[in-house]
């Protein structure tokens, strides 16, 4: 990369992180310190606003750069994320959305604990989303590392690193000083700089094969290596029988987990009534859908355009496949329209990891102070009352959440360094079949089961997420193979890269053995107004 190239793209770079500061500066100026501000932006967003701030978070550099990098790779099977991430957008529309936004206040846990013993469940449901945040988070610093890796030139594993390290920490800031309603305008910001520049791409790619898409998929097939297999199921799924269980497992995933991603689910407070999150939605799925539109022509089109062996040399997962689209396409390296272009692309790429790594750093912050310290708190108080002693001090929620962002940036920074050679897309994947079995069960089972009880959502929630993460542990993700995060170990005994397969449908049956098998009695009243208010709205927060 050319010294020019390399000081425009850092220029666009630190134009984007100085107006996101700017945001967040202004937010914390106007900010009251109520839990509802922070957590939930003061519920003051419009519809519209709100749809644009949900397609930002639900498109993340997963989508961006790492769908497109295993489209460039894999042809045909790499389509798999962008029609599942696509048709899991509409599980939500239809199953939780409306309904989470009138049972909860601000966290996943509101709605489970709105009927059942809240403490033991809102601890349970805290941590299972502390898991999942965490898991998606460390997909996104693998995607920084990437991108300024090669903006920099492939000077290797220290540029990466501090990039991970530097994401991490502009991710304390917005959130501990921003809260909800500076992550929301970075979101609205960072979504129609996406949707600007994957338009302007992909109407590249297809004026480069005169709009023919039969041309561009046979000039993607030539070039891949593999021929008419390219468009053809199998190339990354169609080895062996355990590769298609994969394939069967990575859909169940992508299709199920949105629903649990807590980050996603927290969106649906910031606006005023069960209306506006309903045609929040409304508009997120436009754009969502457009957006997964484009990764196909952009994937097939880097396959085209590039060749899969000048992606896969660039980096061995293709999270680096549309910057080098845009750098071709623009008039290649050296050229003046291929070093803007490049920067331009890079820029948005990276503004994408930064808004979405502040929503997601929120969401898991406010599970830590809401779930996991005020119940936690409150039964320390409980028994302190008790005793006759004089009850200590407490730090309130707000203060918690902004100390508990460092420490998941922490956490996040450190797995980023372990996970730089793993696809993008693939590490989402993951988190999504965490959230699918652990989350979802316990989230539909207290909307939809009247019988349901506390034992059957504490064994739901653990008995999805504790198969799925010894699951992942002890898979090929892991270790035994050269792609793994420890590849000079072998310690794997499950076959599966996605352990979705097993977990979800573990996490469905465990939450109903817990309940067939508990001692107590549903309340049959609490449930009534749990759901007269799912369906209704009244008495919504």
């Amino acid at each position: 990369m050319s010294g020019d190239h390399q000081a425009l793209a850092l220029v666009l770079f630190s134009a984007f992180v100085a107006v996101t500061l700017g945001i967040t500066t202004w937010a914390g100026r106007h900010r009251r310190g109520s839990a509802e501000e922070f957590y939930a932006g003061g519920r003051l967003f419009s519809p519209m606003e709100n749809g644009f701030a949900i397609a930002g978070d639900y498109m993340s550099a997963a989508s961006f750069l790492g769908i497109s990098g295993l489209i460039a790779l894999y042809g045909y099977d790499g389509m798999l994320y962008s029609v599942g991430f696509l048709v899991a957008w509409l599980v939500v529309l239809f199953l939780v959305a409306e309904l989470v936004r009138n049972c909860g206040r601000f966290t996943l846990a509101d709605v489970v604990a709105s009927r059942l013993a809240a403490r033991r469940v809102r601890i349970a449901s805290g941590v299972s989303s502390i898991t999942v945040s965490v898991l998606y988070l460390v997909a996104q610093m693998v995607g920084a590392g990437s991108l300024v890796a090669l903006l920099l030139g492939g000077t290797g594993e220290a540029a990466r690193s501090w990039t991970v390290v530097g994401v991490g920490a502009l991710m304390v800031v917005y959130v501990s000083l921003g809260g909800m309603r500076a992550t929301t305008w970075i979101q609205i910001v960072k979504a129609v700089l996406l949707m600007a520049g994957a338009t302007a791409l992909t109407a590249l790619v297809l004026s480069r094969f005169g709009g023919d898409l039969g041309r561009l998929l046979q000039a993607a097939a030539d070039r891949s290596g593999h021929g008419a297999s390219f468009l053809a199921p199998g190339l990354r799924y169609g080895g062996g029988w355990t590769d298609r269980l994969d394939f069967i497992s990575l859909g169940l995933a992508l299709v199920l987990g949105t629903a649990g991603l807590p980050h996603i689910l927290s969106r649906f407070y910031t606006v005023p009534t069960a209306r506006a999150a309903r045609r929040s939605v409304i508009w997120s799925i436009g754009l969502i859908g457009s957006f997964y539109l484009m990764t196909i022509v952009l994937g097939f089109g880097a396959a085209a355009v590039l060749g899969t062996e000048q992606v896969r040399a660039s980096n061995a997962a293709g999270n680096t496949a549309v910057p080098l689209l845009a750098l071709d396409l623009g008039g290649g390296a050296g050229s003046t329209g291929g070093t803007v272009l490049f920067a331009v692309v890079a820029a948005i790429a990276f503004a994408t990891i930064l808004a979405v790594v502040a929503g997601i750093t929120l969401a898991s912050s406010a599970s830590v102070a809401h779930d996991l310290y005020a119940s936690l708190g409150r039964r320390r108080a409980r028994a302190t009352a008790g005793d006759g002693r004089k009850p200590r001090r407490r730090w309130g929620e707000v203060a918690v959440a902004r100390a508990a962002a460092v420490g998941i940036g922490a956490v996040a920074i450190g797995l980023g360094l372990l996970a730089q050679n793993l696809n993008v897309a693939f590490l989402v994947g993951l988190a999504f079949a965490v959230a699918a079995s652990s989350n979802l069960p316990v989230l539909l089972y207290s909307l939809f089961w009247r019988d349901f009880t506390t034992r059957g959502a504490l064994w739901s929630v653990y008995g999805g997420l504790v198969p799925a993460v010894v699951l992942v542990v002890f898979s090929p993700v892991v270790s035994g193979s050269g792609k793994s995060l420890f590849p000079g170990v072998d310690f794997s005994v499950f076959p599966l890269e996605n352990p979705g397969l097993v977990s979800i449908p573990l996490g469905f049956f465990a939450g109903w053995l817990g309940t067939v098998t508990s001692s107590e009695v549903p309340d049959e009243a609490r449930h009534a107004e749990t759901e007269v208010r799912a369906l209704t709205g009244a008495g919504a927060a």
